[in-house]
């Protein structure tokens, strides 16, 4: 029994991935508009009626942007922590409080959140399950913490956060205090900081590992492929981008890349024409 899961984009511009069983989809944080969470949907082949529930990480734009036009249009369930909820001062959804390590059911899908380190008013990441197959979104990480490795060790893959590269931003053009902020223990995630969780961490089942939340300005596709392609031990390495979706990935018990059909609601395949 697989789960299918797609980046719709991963950066500072924005924040949305897609998890989904044959019957029920989530996303996690909607960060780009309702207009291009469809567009990239349809790309795909996918619609917003499978859509059940949206989980949120954290109140900022990056990961809330197009919550409201999302919920006008579609009037999905949301999750979100009640102090990240009064903090991004969002009026009008049909909000449910989660608490870490609660299972939250949606369809087949069990979705629990847990703490991480991140300059926010009450900072979650979450792992997505069926009954076999364990997905994990680790973005906006200050440091590594015994949450993030205790559900790291878990996933058959993970979305992991692979923000900066520690030279450039040393040598790049932002204020001490911004890369102070970047680096301090409630920031982000280093390529060398999330290189490290993997290879100590990595459970021999990761079929997929999505490096996500890329730097613009202190980063580079080359960067972390170099870098985590020389550490790969058999898990698939795809950077999520900033700019457009990753195609849909199907992710099995087995580990073992094995495609299965996804059956779910589709819609026709929308070709970008210019």
């Amino acid at each position: 029994m697989s789960l299918f899961v797609a980046s719709l984009n991963s950066g500072s511009n924005g924040n949305c991935y897609y998890i989904a069983s044959h019957s029920e989809a989530i996303l996690v944080d909607a960060g780009i508009s309702c207009r291009e969470t469809d567009r990239r949907l349809r790309r795909l082949g996918l619609t917003m009626q499978n859509v059940k529930a949206i989980f949120i990480t954290h109140e900022h734009s990056d990961h809330i942007y197009g919550l409201p036009s999302i919920n006008k249009k579609y009037r999905i369930p949301v999750y979100i922590s009640t102090k990240t909820l009064l903090k991004a001062q969002l009026k009008g959804i049909e909000a449910y409080n989660f608490k870490p390590y609660e299972p939250i059911k949606v369809g087949d899908l069990t979705v629990r959140a847990f703490p991480v380190p991140h300059d926010a008013h009450d900072p979650h990441n979450f792992i997505v399950s069926n009954k076999a197959v364990n997905v994990g979104v680790f973005t906006d990480i200050g440091n590594i913490t015994e949450h993030v490795i205790h559900n790291f060790e878990q996933c058959h893959a993970a979305f992991l956060e692979s923000n900066y590269d520690i030279q450039l931003l040393d040598a790049g053009s932002y204020p001490i205090a911004l890369k102070n902020r970047i680096r301090d223990g409630f920031g982000h995630l280093s390529n060398l900081q999330a290189a490290k969780l993997f290879v100590d961490h990595r459970p021999t089942y990761m079929s997929h590992l999505f490096l996500s939340h890329l730097s613009r300005n202190n980063n580079s596709t080359d960067i972390v492929r170099n870098l985590f392609n020389s550490l790969t031990r058999g898990t698939e390495i795809v950077v999520a981008s900033r700019y457009k979706e990753t195609k849909l990935y199907s992710i099995n018990a087995s580990g073992s890349g094995k495609k299965e059909p996804y059956r779910g609601i589709v819609a026709p395949v929308q070709l970008d024409l210019f």
